[in-house]
């Protein structure tokens, strides 16, 4: 929460005045990790495989659209589960989704899931070692464990690390908190096995994506992929409509999300007209928020994300609401990445 508020009302250039500060904290977060390499901590292995997806920077990377392409390529063979930690829920402790589970409980992103994939396992945990055995034992036949958002979390021992930067603000340009958004220095990058460039043009050549890789200076034993966003051509709600026919009309746009940049440029290049109302990451719409959201609305309807749509389906009219699916998309070839993938599950 405070970060949220830090990275909306601080401006960037007012942030380098911070750099004393990020040698500090780049010095007490480089000292927990020699800790673990050094064996001073103990990451715990467990019995089955674990994926690891995180970032090294705060905010908006594409973990979910990540997980969620993990989900599709591994649950058709195996019994696969997703531990979170639940950002912003109002429960404490593990919780596992079942039937009687609300977003308040679970999270909006672990909810998501839950909600889209019924053939897997969800739960949350801000204690992933604590989390992971209680999944396995309430759920004894999973097969792999996908930990959302842990790259930090180094109390586990992940079997596969992946690693997600942005296009536009890769780790290896920016610098650690407060002056920056790096939740650890740029050499952390060095723990994963996968380094996935997210957010990139559809259009990147092959040369443009191994000029960048080159600055990323991998390791040798690192291979690195280069994904998009992909973007739903049907709306989802109460009616599905075509989005090309949908952005012919006004329409009110909402989000919570940390970065809606790429979203606003796809609804852009459609020719869209609508108003947008922005929050912050992961908000809490109180009732002035719906009040805000129905008056600006009016009688035109409402776009929102599909994580946003989770904690609005229960606020605004159902006939009103719609929201528009994502998923990541690779530029090279996906199959070299599950065939790495399942090489570390094996």
């Amino acid at each position: 929460m405070i970060l949220n508020v830090y990275f909306r009302f601080v401006n960037y250039s007012w942030r380098k005045l911070l750099f004393p500060f990020s040698w500090i904290y780049q010095g007490v977060t480089s000292l927990r990790n020699k800790a673990f390499d050094w064996g001073i901590f103990e990451s715990q292995s467990f019995s089955v495989p674990i994926i690891c997806v995180g970032n090294l920077s705060v905010g908006g990377t594409g973990k979910t659209p990540m997980i969620e392409w993990l989900v599709r390529q591994l649950s058709s063979t195996m019994e696969v589960a997703v531990l979170s930690r639940g950002y912003k829920r109002n429960s404490s402790g593990f919780q596992l989704f079942d039937s009687q589970s609300t977003v308040a409980q679970m999270g909006d992103e672990p909810f998501q899931l839950a909600q889209k994939y019924k053939n897997i396992t969800v739960a949350v945990d801000a204690n992933r070692r604590n989390g992971i055995e209680k999944l396995l034992l309430l759920r004894p036949n999973v097969e792999v464990v996908l930990l959302d958002d842990a790259f930090q979390h180094r109390w586990v021992a992940s079997d596969l690390k992946i690693l997600l930067t942005t296009y536009d603000n890769p780790y290896h340009k920016d610098c650690v908190l407060p002056s920056g958004n790096l939740r650890e220095s740029q050499s952390g990058a060095h723990r994963a096995d996968l380094i996935v460039v997210t957010k990139c043009p559809k259009e990147l050549s092959n040369q443009s994506q191994l000029e960048f890789q080159n600055q990323l200076s991998l390791q040798v034993n690192q291979s690195c992929f280069f994904a998009s966003i992909g973007y739903a051509s049907r709306l989802k709600g109460k009616e599905t409509p075509s989005v090309s026919d949908f952005v012919k009309q006004d329409f009110v746009l909402v989000t919570g999300i940390a970065n809606p940049s790429d979203l606003i440029q796809h609804l852009d290049s459609l020719g869209a007209t609508y108003t947008h109302l922005s929050f912050s990451d992961h908000h809490h719409f109180s009732s002035k928020d719906v009040h805000h959201i129905l008056k600006t609305a009016g009688q035109k309807p409402i776009m929102t994300t599909e994580k946003d749509a989770v904690r609005l389906q229960s606020l605004l009219p159902e006939e009103s609401l719609f929201e528009l699916p994502i998923e990541t998309v690779f530029l090279n070839d996906p199959k070299a990445l599950t065939a790495t993938i399942k090489q570390h599950l094996t």
